[in-house]
């Protein structure tokens, strides 16, 4: 499991960390449906993208870790976790957006409960190991 946990928080990050760089580079142009939404909505869609490189900065910081935090694991998941909901919130003020975004939004709300679940195993295989091994002495 903790080869697991490292590989896919590993591949989260990278997968981030590019997803933040097309959006700054490309701006509203890279997203479905943004087409002629402006200056502004562009200017946000490219912070945002700075965002993205940070958060998934942030992954691979968490993939990288001996022994790998859990807790870090757990806390970058809830934010995935909350991007869902907020795209959830977007559905029921404004209706369904474009069909990539509902795609995004199944992914936001699947990744998590994998990322919390490889957690636990790793923190139980962790303290069974510990509590196996002898002390020395």
């Amino acid at each position: 499991m903790t080869s697991a946990l490292k590989w896919l928080s590993m591949a989260m990050g990278i997968v981030i960390v590019g997803i933040g760089i097309f959006h700054m580079a490309a701006g509203i142009d890279g997203i479905p449906d943004m087409g002629s939404s402006g200056v502004t909505a562009d200017s946000q869609t490219r912070f945002f993208g700075g965002i993205f490189v940070g958060y998934g900065l942030a992954w691979i910081w968490a993939a990288r870790q001996v022994p790998i935090s859990t807790l870090a694991v757990r806390w970058l998941a809830g934010i995935f976790l909350l991007s869902g909901i907020a795209r959830l919130i977007s559905v029921a003020v404004h209706g369904w957006p474009h069909w990539f975004q509902i795609v995004l939004t199944a992914i936001e709300f699947a990744m998590p409960p994998i990322f919390f679940w490889l957690a636990a195993s790793h923190e139980k295989r962790a303290h069974v190991t510990t509590e196996t091994v002898p002390a020395a002495g």
